[in-house]
């Protein structure tokens, strides 16, 4: 005869993976503003008001298509700075910190915001889409485009 009324078993490694994955988003979201602000201060140092990064994936992949930065409406390199950040280890049980380029750690904050706001915009017919960073206001705007494939169907027996 089963026992029914236990509690089902819950995997200890599965409690562990989501406590680490809890803790590695409390630290990421503690660190972002010093990051964000680390960032800004480059830019607008070197006189750049926006900087665009445009995105595009499908099939399960995906990639940052482009960067522009912009010294009011006039196109302008990325500075060569390397700027520190610090990002939560993977297991969530403290920081690293690291000194990307600009480019670099401005993909980062592109793929890091896209994977918290839509994890698998890559899978199927992915999305598309831009990130606008805002130097005055220091803030980063994401347009996001879903493709959606549809289909209607009818069969009709007379």
């Amino acid at each position: 005869m089963t026992d029914t009324t236990s509690a089902p078993t819950v995997n200890p490694d599965w409690e562990a993976w989501q406590a680490q994955a809890r803790e590695r988003d409390r630290l990421a979201k503690e660190v972002l503003p010093a990051n964000k602000a680390a960032l800004f201060d480059v830019l607008a140092a070197a006189g750049i008001v926006t900087v665009t990064v445009r995105f595009d994936g499908y099939g399960d992949s995906g990639q940052i298509e482009d960067i522009e930065a912009c010294a009011t409406d006039t196109v302008v390199e990325l500075p060569p700075d390397r700027i520190e950040i610090a990002e939560p280890l993977y297991d969530g049980s403290g920081l690293e910190r690291s000194t990307p380029s600009v480019r670099d750690a401005i993909e980062k904050f592109a793929y890091d915001f896209l994977e918290e706001t839509h994890g698998g915009w890559e899978n199927n017919e992915g999305a598309y889409g831009d990130f606008t960073f805002d130097v005055e206001s220091r803030t980063i705007t994401l347009e996001y485009n879903e493709r959606m494939m549809t289909s209607e169907y009818s069969q009709h027996v007379f």
